[in-house]
């Protein structure tokens, strides 16, 4: 069972909380502990925060891995995904910690940090003194953290890397960012463990061979060769269920729009209004933050009321993170958001 891989006070734990593992748990984690660079292909609600988390924490939780230091380093392409990460985070290791004191054992400290364009000056410098023993941040923070002088500090000690939502930017000009920064980690802290989360994706050996990249060796005549990194893909089998529809907003001919330029945001407030009464929370998204400023006020206007509120990278970093945690609890009847809440 794959549960029997983790310390025994970590596995009753999980029992305790969770039941059984899933599916892609129980296929994950024994290519995890393995040591294996792992793939994980998995839908939404699947259990994959735990599924990459669950092994490094029983690590350094119990002592197997030695902290003080940057231990895990966790990378997703979106600062929210970030900081709902690290508040997911809080509950299993205030419980690991809880059931192992429980147990007569003694937890170790296990910190976790976020670094991004959102952290503070000061917290920066704190975290470069003191690194935590999970790092959570992007690739753009990544590549600014490896121009450093401190980098070899910070990661000397790495031993897994965690992509998350890797399928959002394999193949762009982002993902380009992210894996050559990967590949300069491997300068300064040696190599690391690579474990991926993508959702479904076809195929799946594309993105594997995006993760691993390549490591250059050196033939017995000093001659220079890559030699790319074997990923292992661990897919699940469950399908996802969606519902889609596509509705039309009404009369947008040349005649209806002349009357009113407005008409088409008119409409479209109108049909999102009654969508929102409908159900508990609503994600509507735009391509501009203007656009989502205006769908705001025309939602809230055709309600009559404050219904819905929006997300874009001009708010600041407290008011962001405010409106997160309040969708995430079911009090936002709607968010209004630009791609800073894509994923």
């Amino acid at each position: 069972m794959s549960l029997d891989l983790f310390h025994p006070t970590v596995a009753a734990w999980f029992t305790s909380r969770f039941g059984a593992p899933t599916e892609i748990q129980a296929l994950a984690w024994p290519r995890i502990a393995a040591g294996a660079h792992t793939l994980v292909v998995a839908p939404t609600g699947s259990g994959k925060t735990l599924t990459g988390f669950l092994w490094p924490l029983d690590r350094l939780l119990t002592g197997a891995w030695e902290g003080g230091g940057v231990r895990v380093l966790y990378v997703s392409p979106l600062k929210a995904l970030n900081a709902d990460i690290e508040r997911n985070l809080e509950e299993p290791l205030a419980g690991l910690a809880a059931a192992l004191e429980a147990a007569g054992e003694e937890p170790r400290p296990v910190r976790v940090g976020v670094r991004s364009g959102d952290t503070p000056p000061a917290e920066r410098q704190r975290m470069l003194r003191r690194p935590p023993e999970i790092l959570i941040t992007t690739p753009e923070s990544l590549n600014l953290l490896l121009l450093g002088k401190r980098a070899e500090a910070l990661f000397r000690g790495l031993r897994l890397v965690l992509l998350d939502e890797i399928h959002a930017v394999a193949g762009s000009k982002r993902g380009t960012h992210l894996i050559t920064a990967v590949e300069r980690l491997t300068r300064v802290a040696g190599e690391f463990q690579r474990v991926a989360i993508s959702a479904t994706v076809r195929p799946a050996s594309g993105i594997a061979r995006f993760v691993g990249g390549a490591r250059l060796e050196r033939g017995a005549g000093g001659e220079a060769r890559f030699e790319r990194r074997p990923v292992e893909v661990v897919e699940s089998r469950a399908a996802k269920r969606y519902e889609l529809a596509v509705r039309h907003v009404g009369d947008l001919s040349d005649e209806a729009l002349a009357v009113s330029p407005d008409a088409l945001w008119l409409r479209l407030a109108d049909e999102l209004r009654a969508r929102i009464a409908e159900v508990r929370s609503t994600l509507v998204f735009t391509n501009s933050r203007r656009l989502a400023e205006r769908l705001t006020r025309l939602v809230n206007d055709a309600a009559g009321r404050e219904v819905a509120w929006s997300h874009h990278g001009s708010l600041s970093r407290e008011l962001r993170t405010t409106v997160e945690r309040r969708l995430k609890r079911g009090e936002l009847p709607a968010l209004v958001a630009t791609s800073s809440l894509e994923l």
